[in-house]
């Protein structure tokens, strides 16, 4: 009788001894036994015939292992036996492929694929010293976003329509909305804009704006938004990668690139009262005196004390944001964003640049100052010197005419 069964997945391990027994030696015929771990994803069919004579214990006499890492294992096992004994046939023809074989639980490896994410640019420019923001939202009110903190100093305008709104707030991402920040002293940070769109944005900031400079200062930074972030934020060269991005997200990166690139204009303007005043010291140098006048000293002196008043008051460095005062993960943001653009060194370095201006500002006050009162002394001299000679000349006229 002709009997078939289908048999479970099987394990196959054949062992090595690291280190065989000194004494013991094989059968010039016997391999050593090889140490190899397969995982079977596939079924072995396993076929038992018979006929009317009893059964008896198979003699193994040929066994073929076939080894290939970079493509397949191939083990084909094949029992034979006389003709009047009964006969197992083991056939495992399947192919495995050396991915299936490894150190994972069901021994195969997966693909892992790439979390989405999308790179909202950002850019920040200075093109102005004032902006008339009440003006701007009165001829904006349909873009305008109402604050939701006590900072008076910057406005958000939303240009476009948000199209995947989240339960923390609205985010830009899969949209084509972008979003202005327009700051009190100048500074203007669009998010999610091209740069064929960025001179219409400029120009509706353009008509509030005063005291336009003659070069535009400009900066870009990035935000990538990634939902599948295993953190809140994490940060990386120019660029910052979020969760995701909501108003209050643009307000918080909005604040410090604003501030960011206004520094950088009031660095460059004392930079070059730095160079001007190195000028003059090595003209001093060179002569032993200098020429300027007391009304460029004195101009020198407004500029260095308005851009540091500017940098205090207007800017609000030192002023932390409500927003990062309510929320944890917004001051992550805050200080993260400081410490990448270095505002806290920076103004560090301005404010001792302007210690240096200060320094020589007053020495050469000191000089002027020194020069006034020495043209005042001779002044009284000639003075005094005059009205000695008319007293004299006065003398000598009366005593010429008493002796006529």
């Amino acid at each position: 009788m002709w009997r078939t069964k289908l048999c479970q997945p099987v394990r196959t391990i054949f062992t090595k001894t690291p280190s065989p027994p000194p004494r013991h030696h094989y059968h010039r015929y016997q391999r050593p036994p090889i140490t190899l771990s397969v995982s079977l994803a596939k079924t072995a069919t396993c076929i038992r015939t018979s006929d009317s004579h009893s059964y008896s214990s198979s003699i193994l006499n040929e066994r073929t292992f076939h080894f290939d890492f970079s493509s397949s294992l191939v083990a084909h096992c094949i029992t034979s036996a006389s003709s009047a004994e009964p006969q197992v046939v083991v056939d495992w023809n399947d192919a495995v492929s050396c991915s299936e074989v490894g150190d994972g639980a069901n021994g195969s490896l997966e693909d892992e694929e790439e979390d989405p994410r999308t790179n909202i640019p950002v850019k920040a420019y200075f093109f102005s010293t004032s902006v008339d923001l009440r003006s701007l939202v009165d001829q904006n009110r349909q873009n305008f976003i109402p604050p939701t903190s006590r900072m008076t100093n910057y406005v958000v305008l939303k240009f476009g329509t948000l199209s995947n709104p989240s339960g923390t707030g609205a985010s830009i991402s899969g949209s084509d909305c972008c979003f202005m920040v327009v700051f009190q002293y100048g500074s203007i940070v669009l998010f999610n804009v091209s740069e064929p769109e960025v001179d219409g944005y400029l120009k509706i900031v353009e008509r509030h704006a005063s005291g336009l400079l003659p070069e535009m200062r400009k900066d870009e930074y990035e935000v990538i938004e990634k939902q599948t972030l295993s953190t809140w934020m994490q940060g990386g060269l120019d660029h910052i990668m979020l969760q995701f991005l909501n108003i209050d997200g643009i307000r918080i990166i909005g604040s410090v690139l604003g501030q960011s690139i206004a520094l950088d204009y009031y660095v460059r303007q004392v930079d070059g009262m730095v160079a001007e005043f190195t000028d003059i010291n090595r003209g001093m140098e060179k002569t032993g005196t200098f020429t300027m006048e007391s009304k460029k000293l004195f101009q020198l002196v407004g500029k260095a004390n308005s851009n540091l008043a500017d940098v205090i008051l207007k800017l609000g460095l030192f002023e932390r944001s409500d927003i990062a005062w309510k929320d944890a993960k917004y001051a992550q943001i805050w200080e993260y964003l400081r410490d990448e653009f270095e505002l806290t060194q920076r103004f560090a370095s301005l404010d001792f640049k302007l210690k240096f201006v200060e320094h020589n500002i007053r020495f050469l006050q000191e000089i002027l100052q020194n020069r006034k009162s020495d043209f005042l002394e001779w002044l009284i001299i000639i003075l005094i010197s005059a009205e000695i000679l008319i007293s004299l000349y006065d003398l000598f006229q009366r005593t010429a005419s008493t002796l006529h």
